[in-house]
């Protein structure tokens, strides 16, 4: 059965707006934990909003996920994953994740399944959710490492280019 729709475009301004303010004051402070906590509430009513069975896992790893990030951002937990692994990154799901800062791998993978959940869903405000979800993962990322944060939008771009068909 849907969820109710009655609440839900102010939910998701509020929501946006909320991520806005989170990202500002995170990104001036330069303080990932801080987006990532104005972006919980976000994943929570994604995870809340959707019901399909391809899409339901996505949207509860991703809850998942947050809640790993927020442990490893508040108690500054650093593990280089590339150099453990001996290996620059993994493709999930048909997308390439840059392997670094485990900080920055979960933000990565909440991204990845935004993009999933984008893409299998048809609820607007699934799809609207998403895409904060993929902004403020974006914002983590540059907080935590800039450099990292440049790979991936350059792989993402190429991503892009070469799913565009004319």
């Amino acid at each position: 059965m849907a969820k109710p729709i009655t609440y839900a475009v102010p939910v998701c301004v509020a929501l946006t707006l909320l991520l806005l303010v989170g990202m500002v004051i995170g990104l001036l402070k330069s303080n990932a934990l801080i987006i990532v906590l104005f972006l919980l509430p976000s994943v929570v009513y994604e995870a809340y909003r959707t019901e399909g069975k391809s899409t339901i896992w996505a949207s509860w790893a991703m809850l998942a996920v947050i809640l790993i990030e927020i442990v490893l951002v508040f108690f500054k937990i650093n593990f280089n994953l590339a150099a453990f692994l001996g290996s620059e990154g993994q493709y999930v799901a048909g997308y390439f994740v840059p392997f670094g800062d485990i900080r920055v791998l979960f933000p990565t993978i909440m991204g990845v399944l935004s993009i999933i959940l984008f893409v299998r869903t048809a609820g607007i405000y699934t799809r609207w959710l998403s895409v904060l979800i993929i902004i403020g993962s974006l914002a983590v990322i540059y907080t935590l490492d800039s450099a990292i944060f440049r790979e991936i939008l350059k792989i993402g771009i190429k991503q892009g280019l070469n799913n565009i068909h004319f």
